[in-house]
């Protein structure tokens, strides 16, 4: 099973310098607009939403391997295929769940995240 984080256990992570990489593979528009601080973008969203992998894998240089990484993008499914990819290629990887919308949802205090973590408890 893939691995998955949720918001509330980042920031509970980042707040004790457990920190891990922060992959935000989203638009560098959409990262320069709102973003994790102490994250890393590597913009391969468009390429990974349409199945092509190479524009992450020729990037993996930028990944540490000594960290867990996780990766973000907008609501998290495109994530999910960068997190395979990563495991795939031997690194401790794990998306968080909802994307930066559930980080930003999470962040607000906002009801929709609140009903989502609600959700993903339940699972």
């Amino acid at each position: 099973m893939m691995s998955r984080i949720r918001p509330a256990e980042l920031a509970t992570r980042l707040e004790s310098g457990d920190e891990p990489f922060i992959l935000d593979i989203r638009p560098r528009t959409d990262y320069q607009t709102n973003a994790i601080e102490g994250s890393h973008n590597v913009p391969v969203y468009q390429e990974l939403r349409q199945g092509d992998e190479s524009a992450l894998r020729d990037r993996l240089g930028e990944i540490p391997r000594e960290r867990d990484v996780v990766v973000v993008c907008k609501m998290g499914m495109v994530a999910k295929r960068a997190t395979s990819l990563l495991v795939d290629e031997g690194y401790d990887a794990a998306t968080l769940l909802g994307g930066m919308s559930g980080w930003t949802g999470y962040q607000n205090g906002s009801l929709g995240y609140k009903l989502r973590s609600l959700l993903w408890k339940l699972r």
